[in-house]
């Protein structure tokens, strides 16, 4: 008698972090502005690290990120950044392919605030698509399972949008706690920073 194999599927989490962040107009680099003592981006690291999934990876560009990453972190150099978000998340899918991983979890950089859970629980849903939605605002994370990695833009700024407005019957969008503050400015920082120390984050597992 044949045994019979069953496949696992296997889950990288990719965070974003290739941009310039024009818009920020502080001393540093946005993703390396400090939250509670460490850097927007090590905190964003950090929180998909704790999801716990088979590898985390950190596609970067426009700021050199080596000094913040983890050794345990794939860090992946997106040539093309300047070419907008889409380009970063090929690299990511890319690389996934050649890992042999079924789905990626995608989220921000910029985002500090988003927990592992709403890492874990997007990485949960059946859907080939699943959005986090905190409190009626959808954003990253999102889960694209390999099905839909082809469907994905090459170029342009909004990397999974479009696929996920243009193909809703594909999207779950799965409640998730946390707070999904893009740090684009110097406002937003102190919102991150002022939140931060009432709630904490280095606590979130």
């Amino acid at each position: 008698m044949n045994a019979r194999h069953t496949h696992r599927v296997t889950i990288a989490a990719v965070i974003l972090a290739a941009g310039e962040g024009r818009r920020y107009q502080g001393e540093t680099h946005k993703l390396l502005a400090k939250v509670n003592g460490q850097p927007v981006v090590a905190w964003a690291i950090e929180h998909a690290r704790l999801a716990d999934f088979d590898e985390t990876i950190v596609i970067s560009g426009a700021v050199d990120l080596a000094g913040v990453v983890p050794d345990d972190v794939t860090l992946l150099l997106n040539h093309d950044w300047e070419d907008g978000q889409a380009r970063s998340l090929q690299v990511a899918v890319e690389w996934a392919v050649v890992a042999g991983h079924d789905t990626i979890v995608v989220g921000l950089g910029d985002q500090p605030m988003i927990p592992p859970e709403a890492w874990r629980l997007v990485a949960a849903s059946e859907s080939p698509i699943a959005v986090a939605d905190f409190n009626g605002h959808q954003t990253p994370p999102v889960k694209l399972s390999q099905d839909v990695w082809s469907m994905l833009p090459i170029d342009g700024d909004e990397g999974a949008r479009t696929l996920i407005r243009g193909r809703a019957e594909l999207v779950e969008a799965i409640t998730c706690d946390g707070h999904p503050i893009d740090v684009d400015t110097l406002t937003d920082l102190q919102r991150v920073q002022s939140r931060a120390r009432v709630e904490g984050l280095g606590t979130w597992t």
